[in-house]
Order: C-alpha cells, then sequence, then structure tokens
C-alpha cells in the first residue's frame, strides 16, 4: 500500500510552518516533486498507520528531519491500540465428536470421490476427439485419473 501524497503535502506543510527557513535550505537543490516521492516510499509502511506519522509530527526534533530520520522518528512512536484478542476457548469433546460426525458421510463415499476427477475424464475425451490439447493440463488429467502416461488407446477407453 503506498502514501497518499497528501498525507506527504500535510508532512512537509507541517515542517515548512515549524521550521521556516531551515526547511526550505533541507530540501535542497532538487525538484520538489522528487524529494516528496522519496518521502512518500520511505513512508510507504504507514500507510495504514497514519497514527505513527501524526505522533512524529508532533514530536519533531529541533532540526528538520530527513525522509530516513522522518521514518525512524514514526518507527519510535508508541504504539497506542494494541488488536483486540479473542479469548482461546477449548472446544469440549462432544462438540468435536459431533463436527467429525458430519464429516463421516462424506468419507464413507468412495464412488463420490472418484467422481471429483470427471474434469480429467472429460480432457481426456477432448483430446481423444481433437488430438489438440495442452501438454500440461493433459498430463494433470492423465495423472489425476492414475495414468500419468498414456497413449491415445487409452485415453479413447477414459
Amino acid at each position: 500500500m503506498s502514501l497518499q501524497p497528501k498525507v506527504i503535502d500535510r508532512i512537509f506543510q507541517r515542517c515548512a510552518a515549524s521550521y521556516g527557513a531551515a526547511w526550505d535550505r533541507s530540501l535542497g537543490t532538487a525538484p520538489l516533486n522528487d524529494v516528496k516521492s522519496a518521502w512518500g516510499h520511505e513512508l510507504a509502511g504507514f500507510a495504514d498507520r497514519l497514527g505513527l506519522i501524526a505522533w512524529a509530527l508532533e514530536n519533531l526534533p529541533e532540526d528538520p528531519p530527513n525522509a530516513i530520520r522522518f521514518r525512524n522518528l514514526c518507527r519510535q512512536a508508541p504504539v497506542l491500540d494494541a488488536p483486540p484478542r479473542l479469548e482461546r476457548v477449548a472446544a469440549s469433546p462432544e462438540r468435536v465428536t459431533a463436527e467429525l460426525a458430519k464429516l463421516q458421510p462424506a468419507l464413507a463415499k468412495p464412488a463420490e470421490r472418484r467422481s471429483n476427477v470427471a474434469w480429467a475424464h472429460a480432457i481426456l475425451a477432448q483430446h481423444q476427439r481433437t488430438g489438440r490439447m495442452n501438454p500440461t493440463k493433459l498430463a494433470m488429467a492423465r495423472a489425476a485419473v492414475g495414468r500419468p502416461r498414456s497413449t491415445e488407446q487409452e485415453d479413447e477407453a477414459a
């Protein structure tokens, strides 16, 4: 996520107001857009944590910072809001047994599991009809039906 240009503009406005001519001298002779791009690059990691940038603006050093010093100042900001944590609740043995029982019908039907390779049979049939198929796709279809290497006659049997 990149830092919005309006955030960089706000930082520059605040620094210009705080440091005056010293801020202008600190920017040097490079084009202002290039300088702002460099600041945006250095501060991109704070795009979703603007509170850290706000803290840095409230705690500016005596001398005008460059992009790297300002980034380091942002990193020194205290973490104010820790994310909420959910309580860890152990599952009861009865609930675990009930949930596993719900899975048993799916595990007890091997014929249905074999139907999960219907896509592979369709690819093999299409290859047999047209003689054309992406080799990787064909190899995956053959592997899915348990025939890693196959001939066209074997594909016809599918």
